[in-house]
Formats: structure tokens, C-alpha cells, sequence
């Protein structure tokens, strides 16, 4: 398999008829960026402003965006941008001077956690806190051993890359690395509980087998890269038990999840009525702001923080402070966890109604606004035309992206202030490319 199979729906060089402008900018970015960059769309967008949920283009058209949680509370939130700008203004400095704003949003973030995850590291990426949180996860544990699902993805550092089997054959995985695979009821059946808790026992066996000390299960608890798995609620709880008979530790990954997306908490992990180890949180902490952080259970860090310091110059600033604390506020004030539920529900049920009408469209899945719909042909995964119905939304001003092994699997991901009147926006735009097809 070729990068180019891995994401079916990336621009080509050479292919497709790009406005004189557009094409000199992919120029440029092949001369400045090099070759590993990445473009979305068959024909790639040139985007100049956001709001909301709407992006814009360099003529003034409007995209609806249903596909970005780094700006979860919506584009350009005028809140988070004044807290961003008052803070720039006034003090901008890193973690190792006194200053109230980290702890007051340290303070304010981890009640929204169980009691029992009572300390917060700060990042500027997900990356880094996956990173981290696997070097606590050694120390803690005496093992190396990691255990992610087939297709997950949790980073670019070298060691996240390393278990993050999405990113393709290009990218091998460590020896200390097993995988499991997705907990898709359609592999497992009824008892995804009880068949997820197995194949992570048999990932488990297959590392003491070979030596290897087995540190901790990291699993992005909706299980996005894989093709967005959430239910049944609880299902992840034997598996985790499997982990930590096992001397292992579970470590959450809510980049992807979290901060009300799943609309049900704050936290994806809620849904199976446990708490883990340590979580990381990414991408929407600060709106599009490089902000990030690990929280975990005191004991966990404990010998880590005895044997050694942490420092990172920019993770916790004073800005990302402000604009993460900001996000919290409108999070809150304008009610995003339940609007989060109610049209995440609302769309859910629509992309059914289609999925009725079309047999290209299979089984519909998520929880709140993270959504997933299978396209398929004849019952099999069909990534080919996942691809072609992605690329004719873009056509349609809806921007939207697929996702899974097969790279089959529709990945909705609205900022959380979309509403009914968006939802019914692409309902009726992806009727029309779906029928057209």
C-alpha cells in the first residue's frame, strides 16, 4: 500500500485544473516545505478567513466546515481571540516564574476530571503529551511494551510515530509496539466487550512472550483513526483491567474526544465508567492556540517527578493559559456540551434517513457531533468512492475528510457551535453529491 491509498482523497501534484494562483502556491510549497507535506482534496482549497463554522475562500465563498476540532468552540471565536490578545499583551512567559493563570486553569480544568486524576502537565501538542505520558508510563511501570489499535494514531515525535500504525507501511512500528484490532462490532459481534478485552490479553501474552514488559494500553477512546467507534458504552473496561493485571497502566487519548465533543462529558473516557491513568488532550484545549496537556493520577507521576524535571519553555505560558481558560468559558456559556448531544443526535439520525435512500451509505455511528458513516459498494468497503463523495462535498463548499484502515469511513467533526440549520446544510448537500454519484 501507498501513501497515496493511505489518504484517498489528497491533492496529486499535476492533477487537476488549478487557478493560476493556486498553482503557484502548491509550487511554492513543494520548493519550501519539501515532499512529506500533504495537501487535502483532489483540488485543494485556498482559505483565507474562518468564522464559526464557515471558512472562506480568496473570492469571499463561504465553506461549511465539518470536519475541524482544533477549532472547537468555532473559527475565530471573538472570546478566545480578545483573552489571546489581552494576555499577549500584558505577559507572555513560560511555567518556571510565579503567575495565577496557569493555576487557575490548572484548578478549573481538573474539576472537570474525577477526583482521582489530580495533577496536570502542560504541552504545546498532543504529541508531546502522548510523548510524555509514555515516558511516565516506563517509569511507573518498569515496561516498554505499548499496545495501540490497528489503525490508531497518536503523534509525529519519533516515539509516537512509532505506534501510530495510520500514518502507513513507510512509518514501521517499534518491536515493543502490538496491536489489537478496533472495537467494531462488526468483528467482534454482540460482546465487543468481552472480544476487545481478548485481543488485548492476546497482545499482552504476545509481548511477555518475547520479553518485553508490557507499560500501557493508549487508546484514543472514540477510536477515530480506526473509524469512530463508541459504543457500546463501557466496553473499554475490561480491557483496561486486562492492562493493569498485567502491571500496565491506561492512558486515554482525548485529543480527538474530548472537551464535550462526545456531547454525553467532557471526556470521551466517561462513556465506559472508568477512570485511567493518565490522559492527554490536544488539538481544541486552546481553539487553534498550541496548547496541550497530560493529566494524571498523582501516584503515577510521582516517581517520574522524583527522578526528574519537567520543563517546556512554551506548554502552560501565560497566553495558552488565557486562551485555554477562554475556551472553558464558552464551552460553558453557550452550552456546547449539550448542543453537542442534541444536534449531534439530530444529524445522526438525518445521515440514517439518507443512508435509507442510498445503499452507498452503510452503518452511521459516533456520539454527539463525532460522527462516522461507512460508504460502501455491495456491502464492502469502498474507498474509491468514499473518496469521490468527500471530493464532491468540497465541490459543494462543505469541507469534510474519511478516515479508517479501508480509508471507507466518512469522518464528521463539525466545531461544536454547528447547529440544526448547518446540520440541515449538509444533509442536503451530501444528498445531492451522493445521488449525483
Amino acid at each position: 500500500m501507498t501513501l497515496k491509498d493511505a489518504m484517498p482523497n489528497a491533492y496529486v501534484a499535476g492533477r487537476g485544473n488549478l487557478p493560476a494562483e493556486d498553482a503557484a502556491l502548491v509550487a511554492r510549497r513543494a520548493k519550501a516545505l519539501g515532499p512529506a507535506y500533504r495537501l487535502f482534496y483532489e483540488t485543494p482549497v485556498h482559505l483565507v478567513r474562518g468564522e464559526g463554522v464557515w471558512l472562506y475562500d480568496t473570492a469571499g465563498d463561504a465553506y461549511l466546515d465539518t470536519y475541524n476540532n482544533v477549532a472547537c468552540v468555532g473559527h475565530c471565536h471573538p472570546r478566545v481571540v480578545e483573552a489571546m490578545a489581552k494576555q499577549a499583551a500584558t505577559l507572555a512567559s513560560h511555567t518556571r516564574y510565579l503567575h495565577e493563570g496557569i493555576l487557575d486553569y490548572a484548578e478549573r480544568l481538573l474539576a472537570t476530571f474525577p477526583a482521582e486524576l489530580g495533577h496536570v502537565m502542560f504541552t504545546c501538542t498532543g504529541s508531546e503529551a502522548n510523548d510524555l505520558a509514555l515516558r511516565i508510563a516506563r517509569e511507573h511501570t518498569g515496561g516498554t511494551g505499548v499496545i495501540v489499535t490497528g489503525n490508531a494514531y497518536h503523534g509525529v515525535t519519533a516515539r509516537l510515530a512509532e505506534l501510530s500504525p495510520s500514518l502507513g507501511p513507510g512509518v514501521p512500528l517499534g518491536p515493543h509496539v502490538r496491536t489489537v484490532p478496533p472495537p467494531d462490532p462488526a468483528r467482534f459481534g454482540a460482546d465487543v466487550a468481552a472480544g476487545f478485552a481478548t485481543a488485548v490479553q492476546g497482545a499482552i501474552d504476545d509481548l511477555l512472550r518475547h520479553g518485553i514488559r508490557p507499560a500501557a494500553l493508549l487508546a484514543d477512546t472514540i477510536f477515530s483513526s480506526d473509524g469512530v467507534f463508541a459504543d457500546p458504552p463501557g466496553f473499554l473496561a475490561p480491557a483496561v483491567a486486562a492492562i493493569r493485571a498485567a502491571g500496565g497502566i491506561f492512558i486515554a487519548d482525548e485529543v480527538q474526544p474530548g472537551f464535550a465533543r462526545t456531547g454525553a462529558a467532557m471526556w470521551g473516557f466517561t462513556r465506559h465508567g472508568l477512570v485511567p491513568d493518565m490522559v492527554s488532550l490536544g488539538k481544541p484545549m486552546g481553539n487553534g492556540y498550541p496548547v496541550a496537556g497530560l493529566v494524571a493520577r498523582p501516584g503515577v507521576v510521582a516517581e517520574f517527578g522524583a527522578r526528574a524535571r519537567y520543563f517546556n519553555t512554551f506548554g502552560g505560558n501565560a497566553v495558552a493559559a488565557a486562551t485555554a481558560s477562554a475556551v472553558l468559558d464558552v464551552i460553558e456559556d453557550e452550552g456546547l456540551l449539550e448542543n453537542a448531544r442534541a444536534t449531534g443526535a439530530y444529524l445522526a439520525g438525518g445521515l440514517r434517513d439518507l443512508a435509507r435512500r442510498h445503499d452507498s451509505i452503510g452503518p452511521v455511528r459516533g456520539a454527539g457531533l463525532f460522527i462516522a458513516a461507512d460508504i460502501e459498494r455491495d456491502g464492502a468497503a469502498d474507498a474509491g468512492l468514499a473518496a469521490r463523495i468527500v471530493n464532491g462535498l468540497r465541490e459543494a463548499r462543505v469541507l469534510i475528510s474519511a478516515t479508517g484502515a479501508a480509508g471507507n469511513v466518512l469522518k464528521i467533526r463539525p466545531p461544536l457551535v454547528f447547529t440544526r440549520e448547518h446540520a440541515d446544510i449538509f444533509l442536503d448537500r451530501i444528498g445531492g453529491v451522493v445521488a449525483a454519484l
